[in-house]
């Protein structure tokens, strides 16, 4: 299940969690991030436990957007242990997503 992130648990949701997140720079009006959404949430059943996902949405915590350099959303920031270790900007297709995370694990 996806959990809703911001400024104040980004910390503890994302960079002190062990293994992969799945960070989601997102808007509510923005029609690309409506249709990777479900796309994600299908690759967190697929893989179970050893993923995370974490949802930002931009509109209501600019500040981390600005953190992380997002420029457009969609955005998907990886995190292996704490650290990035990569970003898709864009939709992208389940199987571009699935690569990224077999890289990491």
């Amino acid at each position: 299940m996806a959990i809703s992130v911001d400024n104040e648990n980004f910390d503890k949701e994302v960079l002190k969690t062990n293994g992969i997140v799945l960070a989601d720079f997102y808007s509510e009006t923005c029609a690309p991030c409506r249709r990777v959404s479900p796309v994600l949430a299908e690759l967190e059943e697929d893989y179970g436990d050893k993923i995370k996902l974490a949802k930002i949405n931009v509109n209501l915590d600019a500040k981390l957007a600005r953190k992380y350099v997002v420029g457009a959303v969609p955005t998907i920031v990886f995190f292996k242990d704490g650290e990035e270790s990569g970003r898709i900007v864009g939709a992208a297709n389940k199987s571009e997503y699935s690569s990224a995370i077999d890289k990491m694990m």
